[in-house]
């Protein structure tokens, strides 16, 4: 529960600072549960983002303007008639809950002074953002609608009497005393629980952090709970905000992805040697750091998941219809048995008896005796003649196999460079490229988009590297940037490098007609090998050439070329290091 009771009481007092006389100029919908409200304040322009989704319940302030729908929702559209011109007369917390209230003041259709109030409830998959009329406490409208048939105690839709969520009879971390936390103790062992059940708007995280506290920084080294020294940290806390004087911290794993973040350091993670802190100064710098990071890790995975699904269905398929062919030409393969019997037949139509099922006739070729099975329906010439028609639909279907089991076989070539690709995308962008490329190549439908949206062209933007010598490496993010490397940003005299025989980016080596080193040649083989297939493995085979060598064959899919007068080199897959070439 990142943005728990605390963060929120943090939150309303960094709003207020920032937002408080502030007057609404633009309101947006970017997404159907997230608000953007722009608001021109004393200090400049502000944007407030607000999000009621599940996994993204915050309010917090953010630099940029997000990317907007065509047409507004209809909550945007209530909004922007209700608080147009609006101004910001308050902004408090609800009983230190995850509620944020913003009070405003503006005018009615017929001039007249009115107050609205914008809730922000904060609450994971309940959160919500409502407006409210203050005169009569009834809901103009929200963004999520609550009906009878979602929550028979509280229905959240325009025209109810808004009522705050159930009590659940804690004590406001501002308002608990050293004697409250005494009284709370039932487990000296264990007081996180009791905190966490006793104290309103601290979330698990905070409250082992309080505890730890209590335990003089150490729950492990046998020293008894003291509440005092849990209330002089949660006031502590309380003060900081109050004084401004919060370090927000976000907390990173292994993989640099966000876990949590919180206004005070967590004892839950400062004690983790795989969870990196990262500090920052304000309480909205680390909110958008750790859900547009999160949300942003969540979104390739998705996206990377879905594209992979795709991939993997259209290889299956190519794999079982190059078994079929296979098994197809097996069986035309016997082509020259149905020549011979035909064949045979002809020489020796005298021996066949009327309305055999077969005949068994003596072979020119060897001495031997063959025996011919016959359909008794036909004649003896009859029979031959069949024979003879499945020996010309044999060799016809040995040349249409063979050159269709070559086709599907540079098929799955092609797929599984694409699923490569996509397993090892690391942003949204290189994401949606593999889509415009599975798009161009059919595998999946295009999706049409609003007449004042056209569909834009990348630029290529290949990776770069540069070598130990200073030298400069290029390396595909996908097929298409592949075919550009390869064949319009490379010279003839650069060297190209690809994983032989695995899938993997066109790796170019950049000589302005100086002679490679054999450094060189190794650290470029070990990029190849890193942007490969192969990337988790050792001893990597790579194939190298000069540009002019490598051809697209005509009608090939992007990425899929040939090469000559190559060598192989058998490296580890590792980027150069960043100050290298410096």
């Amino acid at each position: 529960m990142s943005y728990d009771g605390m963060v929120t009481f943090a939150a309303a007092h960094e709003l207020r600072r920032e937002l408080l006389l502030g007057k609404i100029e633009k309101i947006y919908q970017p997404g159907p549960e997230q608000l953007l409200l722009s608001i021109h304040t004393q200090r400049g322009r502000r944007r407030l983002f607000v999000s009621a989704a599940g996994n993204h319940s915050a309010a917090y302030l953010i630099d940029h303007t997000p990317e907007n729908p065509v047409i507004p929702p209809v909550f945007c559209m209530v909004l922007r008639k209700h608080l147009g011109a609006a101004r910001i007369v308050a902004v408090e917390q609800h009983e230190n809950d995850r509620i944020l209230e913003i009070s405003l003041e503006t005018v009615d259709e017929m001039g007249f002074s009115v107050n609205r109030k914008l809730i922000i409830e904060l609450m994971g998959k309940h959160s919500n953002i409502l407006l409210v009329d203050m005169g009569s406490g009834r809901i103009i409208d929200c963004i999520k609608h609550v009906s009878i048939d979602v929550n028979r105690a509280r229905q959240l839709i325009p025209g109810k009497t808004y009522e705050y969520p159930p009590l659940q009879h804690k004590t406001p971390f501002t308002e608990v005393t050293e004697e409250d936390i005494r009284s709370m103790m039932s487990n000296a062992l264990q007081p996180e629980r009791d905190l966490l059940n006793g104290i309103q708007g601290i979330s698990p995280a905070l409250a082992q952090t309080l505890a730890n506290a209590g335990f003089g920084g150490d729950q492990a080294n046998g020293t008894a709970f003291e509440p005092d020294r849990a209330y002089a940290a949660l006031r502590e806390m309380v003060q900081t905000v109050r004084e401004d004087r919060t370090q927000p911290v976000v907390y990173l794993n292994e993989d640099g992805k966000p876990v949590d973040f919180h206004i005070t350091p967590l004892s839950l993670y400062e004690g983790d040697p795989a969870c990196q802190p990262l500090r920052f100064d304000t309480l909205s710098g680390a909110a958008e750091y750790f859900f547009v990071h999160r949300e942003s890790s969540n979104t390739i995975r998705q996206k990377s998941n879905d594209l992979q699904r795709v991939i993997r269905g259209a290889l299956d398929k190519a794999k079982l219809k190059l078994q079929r062919l296979g098994d197809d030409l097996q069986k035309a393969e016997k082509a020259d048995q149905h020549r011979l019997y035909g064949e045979l037949l002809t020489a020796n139509l005298h021996l066949v008896e009327p309305g055999a099922k077969s005949v068994t006739v003596v072979s020119y070729y060897d001495g031997s005796e063959v025996k011919i099975p016959l359909d008794p329906r036909f004649s003896p010439s009859r029979n031959a003649q069949n024979y003879y028609r499945k020996y010309g639909k044999a060799k016809t279907a040995i040349h249409e196999k063979t050159f269709q089991m070559e086709e599907t076989t540079r098929e799955i070539e092609y797929l599984e460079s694409v699923l490569s690709f996509a397993e090892r995308a690391g942003s949204i962008e290189e994401l949606d490229l593999i889509r415009t490329e599975l798009v161009d190549a059919g595998l999946i439908r295009y999706r049409k988009k609003a007449a004042n949206q056209p569909r834009k062209k990348a630029k290529p933007a290949p990776y770069t590297y540069r070598l130990t010598s200073g030298k400069t490496v290029l390396a595909g993010r996908n097929n298409k940037e592949n075919d550009w490397l390869t064949l319009k940003r490379a010279s003839g005299t650069d060297l190209w490098f690809h994983t032989k025989d695995i899938p993997g980016s066109h790796v170019i080596l950049l000589l302005d007609r100086e002679e490679p080193t054999e450094e060189d040649l190794a650290q470029a083989a070990g990029i190849a090998a890193y942007h490969s297939k192969a990337s988790a493995s050792g001893n990597v085979p790579v194939d190298y050439t000069k540009v002019r060598h490598v051809k697209k064959p005509a009608g090939a899919r992007p990425g899929m070329v040939i090469f000559t007068h190559n060598k192989t080199l058998y490296v580890d897959p590792e980027l150069p290091q960043p100050d290298a070439g410096k």
